[in-house]
């Protein structure tokens, strides 16, 4: 490993690059675009290119640009630059025109889970101000019931164009929401400079072009998805969206459709190994890319032998966007890589900077990162660092033999047993090494001697019985006592968020 983390970073942006390129130019030219202007010049240089199919149904480039300024039209005439329009809506050709037409009116596009309730619905309406929705039926009945007006996403309103509103980099174009794993979901300003640095650096050290043809079935309410829309309308090329995920659909469309990447979460790739189809065409894309959750090795190597190569895992956050990746022509399966063109990222100790290998906060800066909190002046100063890091409330370390970063955990789910610090992470990984575990989970639960129990909670491969006593024993055999859990449960799944993170309050 370099000397600093700065050296450690800029070695990251020369790994990603091609050796023509120069990294520090490259990144001194990124996030000085918008979404729409990217577009644009999509649709003018390739018209008749399919920009998007979901299920199978069709836009191109140039239908998606005329589709998107005639909404940008109506909504001009009812919603000014930089108010809030939430969009509550499952993946379809109506999201997209929405999407896009918003960002073109110079609105701030709220992004919603469509199947939130109506309390859910009613705290983003309140903490964004949003001033109308996109929404399909379900949603748009109890945004209406909540007394904001409403549109549908499957037609286009409009009839004609509206004179160009002045949208600009530095204008905010998503107010997405934290998860709420282990919290209220805090709003999450991003800029276009901000969401088209962190696609584009990502599609330079991926190497994607205007050929590339993606495939995924992730929400599009999740930057994850998104960021595949992103990545089509800026180069040109093509992506390809099933609603919903089914093993068989998305083979079959990575298959007929050519596909050359693919997005997924681990819960996917899982499903896809599990499932009983012919993974062939699978071995025929260039890249399988995985985020949002961890990736256990076991799983990696798995998926390694199934689709001909190392699936590429990356890491990020909503604050921050895409951050780290496995370099493409040297992906491994138990690390997330190397800082993406442009982001500085450092461990932290209570020391300051980590010694390599030790453990610390993943910190974060660069043209991807947020710059605070919506309207939560609290939760900004303590999310920053005095001299403007990004915290991200991960813990990692960097491997010095390697280079790579591995992370440990969240540091608000780390386990305080005895007085001894235990990240979930550890545990869980060498519990899904034993050949009875398919999934683990690892949370703290009170304990009167020891303060917080380390427990655990697996999911079995079929054929096999649940042994507490073997599990136990299998992992005292690799990690120290401590470390261990004391009660291990079998659950039938593990509590998950909408991309597979684990919500260990649930297991508690």
């Amino acid at each position: 490993m370099p000397k600093s983390y700065r050296d450690w970073s800029l070695a990251g942006w020369r790994e990603h690059l091609p050796a023509t390129v120069d990294p520090e130019s490259f990144a001194a030219g990124l996030g000085g675009d918008t979404i729409p202007a990217l577009a644009a010049m999509s649709a003018a240089v390739r018209p008749g290119r399919i920009a998007v199919t979901v299920d199978g149904e069709p836009v191109t480039h140039a239908e998606l640009e005329d589709a998107a300024a005639r909404i940008a039209g109506w909504l001009a005439r009812r919603v000014r630059p930089g108010d809030r329009v939430l969009l509550a809506a499952a993946a379809s050709v109506g999201f997209v025109r929405c999407y896009l037409g918003a960002l073109k009116a110079g609105a701030v596009v709220v992004l919603v889970d469509p199947t939130y309730t109506e309390g859910e619905l009613e705290h983003l309406v309140a903490d964004s101000r949003a001033t109308m929705a996109f929404a399909d039926p379900g949603p748009g009945q109890l945004l209406t019931g909540l007394g904001l007006p409403v549109a549908g996403v499957a037609s286009i309103p409009g009839r004609g164009r509206a004179p160009e509103v002045a949208v600009n980099p530095g204008d905010i174009a998503l107010l997405a929401y934290t998860s709420g794993t282990t919290g209220r979901p805090k709003g999450v300003p991003l800029t276009h400079a901000a969401l088209t640095a962190s696609i584009r650096s990502a599609m330079a050290a991926w190497r994607w072009s205007a050929d590339d043809v993606l495939a995924h079935a992730l929400p599009l309410y999740h930057q994850h998805g998104l960021s595949g829309l992103h990545a089509a309308l800026i180069a040109g090329g093509t992506v390809h969206i099933r609603s919903r995920f089914s093993p068989t659909d998305l083979v079959r469309t990575v298959e007929e459709r050519g596909a050359t990447a693919l997005f997924g979460v681990p819960t996917i790739y899982q499903a896809l190994l599990a499932a009983d189809v012919d993974a062939g065409p699978l071995r025929r894309l260039r890249l399988a890319a995985c985020g949002s959750a961890p990736l256990n090795p076991v799983l990696a190597q798995r998926l390694a032998e199934a689709l001909g190569c190392m699936p590429l895992i990356r890491y990020g956050t909503t604050e921050t966007g895409l951050s780290v990746s496995n370099p493409l022509d040297d992906p491994h399966g138990d690390t997330v890589g190397v800082p993406l063109p442009g982001v500085l990222a450092r461990i932290i100790d209570t020391k300051g900077e980590a010694e390599p290998g030790a453990d610390g906060e993943i910190q974060l800066r660069g043209p991807q990162v947020f710059s605070g909190y919506w309207q939560d002046p609290a939760a900004t100063e303590a999310a920053f660092t005095s001299d403007g890091w990004f915290r991200t409330g991960d813990i990692g370390a960097v491997d010095p033999a390697t280079g790579r970063l591995e992370i440990r955990g969240r540091s608000k789910e780390m386990i305080i047993t005895g007085g001894l610090n235990v990240y979930p992470r550890e545990p869980e990984i060498v519990l899904e090494q034993h050949p009875s575990v398919a999934e683990a989970a690892v949370a703290g639960i009170p304990h009167e001697r020891w303060g917080e129990q380390v427990t655990a909670w697996v999911v079995l491969r079929d054929g096999h019985e649940f042994d507490e006593a073997a599990l136990i024993a299998y992992a005292r055999t690799r990690l120290a006592a401590y470390k261990c859990p004391k009660r291990v449960f079998q659950r039938a799944s593990l509590p998950r968020n909408h991309v597979g993170k684990i919500v260990r309050g649930a297991l508690r």
